[in-house]
């Protein structure tokens, strides 16, 4: 997570399957923390450009990085989901590129989920394969994560809402939405948790539904969980 007066971001950088070679000789931290460099660098010095304009010179930023010593081409190179929001003026804008949601909360109290979940609808259902995966990673019909192409930014959902409306906003990466998906809690469970008690809260949350409940088919233990709850 980076955060500025008017902006935060979350980012989950997603590992190589084990065995899987990403042509890559750096990791996924060293790529996330390039990626949120160019982004904390781009918001704060753009405050009214395009979050996908900011999110490709990010990405073009990261990737020149490798200085050409990485096999870029592999479909398996590090990569990262992003969800960020900015406060302009009188608007709050929003971006979420993969499976790192945006949660608005209006005053009235109404729940906005923004969501990508182009990878929830691959071909022939879950459990994909790691070849669907890498077919359709980054590539029209299949799915986008910010990587190697800074066009990814552009299949981004974004949009701006009345910043007057809300009465806060939550980013979450899908370590802390498997509360919603596998264990029974709303969304406005979580949201109502995270401006009550804080978002530490809702890790410690997914972390003992983890261990009562047992984690979802094919996943990870314990994945990475981030959340972050702003107002303005």
């Amino acid at each position: 997570m980076i955060a500025g007066p008017d902006w935060v971001a979350v980012l989950d950088g997603a590992t190589a399957a084990a065995g899987v070679d990403s042509g890559c000789r750096h990791d996924v931290a060293w790529y996330v923390a390039r990626l949120g460099a160019g982004l904390a660098r781009g918001l704060a010095t753009e405050p009214d450009a395009d979050l996908r304009r900011i999110l490709a010179a990010a990405i073009g930023e990261a990737t020149a990085a490798h200085d050409g010593a990485c096999d870029l081409r592999n479909a398996d190179s590090p990569s990262s989901t992003v969800a960020m929001v900015r406060r302009r003026a009188e608007m709050l804008d929003y971006l979420v590129l993969c499976d790192s949601p945006i949660v608005l909360c209006g005053v009235d109290g109404v729940v906005t989920v923004i969501d990508d979940d182009r990878l929830d609808h691959l071909p022939g259902g879950r459990p994909y394969s790691l070849e669907l995966v890498r077919s359709l990673r980054n590539r029209p019909g299949g799915f986008w994560v910010a990587g190697a192409r800074p066009e990814a930014a552009g299949e981004a959902v974004h949009g701006s809402v009345e910043a007057a409306g809300l009465s806060g906003v939550l980013l979450l990466t899908d370590g802390v939405t498997r509360l919603v998906e596998w264990y029974g809690h709303t969304w406005e469970r979580l949201v109502a948790t995270a401006a009550e008690a804080g978002p530490g809260e809702l890790i410690a949350q997914v972390r003992e539904a983890e261990l009562r409940h047992g984690t979802p088919p094919g996943s990870k233990a314990h994945d990475d969980a981030t959340a972050a709850w702003a107002w303005w």
